[in-house]
């Protein structure tokens, strides 16, 4: 009687957890659940997304080739004219913790990346309203089908 109740996947972990896989847009065309404006702006996305990769891609270019020369100049300093040696020199560096164009990227990405994740969900979401809406009508005209038919045989045995 309870065997079916306590296999462990019998309940759901949290049944406020509602996981709808996202339809990615498909070609033009077909009767496919994305509007032109939906299509238009996830194309936007795409590109927007691709675009920031490669910037990405760049500045950890950037990024590499700077710590390569610090490295370098640390390991075989230039150098220093005549002149400047008779002075007294004071090497002394103030570092700033300034956030890195690298970590602005990242999270400009993860924003697009929430962005599209957002729109396929509303896409789906919006599919598998209209897809129970249908499952209504088909369910409710059985219903009025059944009505009509127990009106009948009422009408018939009276």
């Amino acid at each position: 009687m309870f065997q079916t109740a306590f296999q462990p996947s019998a309940f759901q972990n949290d049944a406020f957890q509602i996981v709808i896989t996202p339809v990615e847009p498909t070609k033009f065309g077909g009767d496919d659940a994305w509007t032109p404006e939906e299509r238009k702006r996830y194309k936007a996305l795409q590109k927007k997304l691709r675009k920031a990769e490669e910037k990405r891609i760049e500045a950890l270019r950037l990024d590499a080739e700077k710590r390569k020369q610090t490295i370098a100049d640390l390991v075989d300093p230039k150098p220093v004219v005549q002149k400047q040696q008779n002075k007294v020199q004071s090497n002394q560096e103030v570092s700033v913790d300034i956030p890195s164009n690298l970590a602005n990227i990242d999270r400009y990405i993860a924003n697009l990346v929430k962005q599209q994740q957002d729109l396929q969900t509303a896409v789906a979401m919006r599919s598998a309203k209209i897809r129970l809406e249908q499952e209504l009508a088909v369910l409710e005209a059985k219903r009025q089908a059944e009505l009509d038919d127990e009106e009948a045989l009422l009408a018939l045995i009276l």
